[in-house]
């Protein structure tokens, strides 16, 4: 006696090769709307905050635009204006990579410092925390930079306590060798945030490693090059990209330790600033748009480059099991 097989129904969501996909029932598509519901704001906001005025602003830059009557299409002009014969461009630029190649290091430095010496504290971790952090709640606003450029000015605060131990330099911000280190140190004084993120990276280690490290005869040095940096070098990548971006698009320090020149002889001039002097003192926006996007362009290369390098130098927990 032969039994005839018995078909199964296929599954909802099977296909004819096997494959398992979620199937899109009515009450699945009818649990997807508040989604779409809470997302909307934000889509608006990207579209007509984001999209929308970078799509304007990609055009304006192949244009000849003065704010006051219609733009004119000019395509590439801006840009071989900005490359070929624009030495004032090239001066934002070489200041601008000065002042990433200083600060964004010295920041990340002292940060890390900050973060490992909270770590060790036992008592008042969350006071000095608060406190280091602080000035990062400020962001470079522009009180803080008043601040700062009245503290370096000629006859200020760091220029007669300079001068009680016989060394006469004079205002920091008159000065084209030393302007620029007043915006460095405005930078590097708002430690907090990257400090924050240290620290937290820090807490993840696992304290078995130092101490199997200081079984093995390890001084602190060593524990710190061999266990706290490879550990911790995710976190400092992550801190790097941050901080290499934000310093590329450094404006508001620049703007109050120069007076909004870029001086004292060019020694200020900020590819930002540089970029609004162009377009809303000069009235180029079509230049501007064109230095804003190559800016875009330069921050793009330079991150990928980053993420490409991180492979021989960051290293993830996961990768080694």
């Amino acid at each position: 006696m032969t039994v005839a097989p018995i078909e199964l129904p296929e599954p909802a969501g099977r296909t004819a090769a096997g494959s398992t996909r979620p199937g899109r029932t009515p009450r699945r598509r009818e649990a997807r709307w508040p989604a779409y519901v809470f997302l909307t704001p934000w889509m608006i906001g990207a579209l007509a905050v984001t999209l929308v005025p970078m799509a304007v602003s990609l055009y304006l830059s192949f244009t000849s635009y003065d704010m006051f009557s219609a733009p004119h299409w000019v395509g590439l002009r801006n840009y071989r204006e900005m490359l070929t014969s624009d030495p004032r461009f090239w001066r934002s630029v070489l200041t601008t990579l000065k002042y990433v190649v200083i600060a964004v290091p010295l920041k990340l430095a002292l940060a890390l410092g900050a973060a490992l010496l909270l770590r060790r504290l036992s008592r008042g971790r969350g006071f000095y925390r608060s406190a280091f952090y602080a000035p990062s709640l400020l962001g470079a606003s522009m009180s803080i930079a008043l601040v700062f450029r009245a503290l370096f000015n000629d006859g200020g605060t760091v220029d007669k306590g300079l001068s009680t131990f016989g060394i006469h330099i004079g205002g920091w911000v008159g000065n084209p060798h030393l302007a620029t280190y007043v915006v460095v140190l405005l930078t590097i004084w708002q430690f907090g945030a990257p400090m924050v993120i240290f620290l937290a990276g820090l807490q993840q280690i696992s304290p078995e490693l130092y101490e199997a490290a200081a079984l093995d005869g390890a001084g602190p040095w060593r524990q710190f090059a061999a266990i706290t940096v490879p550990m911790l070098s995710p976190v400092v990548f992550f801190n790097l990209v941050l901080e290499m971006i934000q310093s590329f698009q450094v404006f508001t320090p620049a703007f109050v330790v120069s007076g909004g020149n870029g001086g004292p002889a060019d020694s200020t001039l900020f590819y930002t600033l540089y970029l609004y002097e162009r377009g809303f003192t000069a009235s180029h926006m079509g230049y501007a748009s064109a230095m804003a996007w190559l800016m875009l362009l330069a921050i793009a290369a330079v991150t990928a480059v980053m993420f490409k390098v991180s492979r021989s130098w960051v290293f993830y927990a996961d990768e080694a099991e």
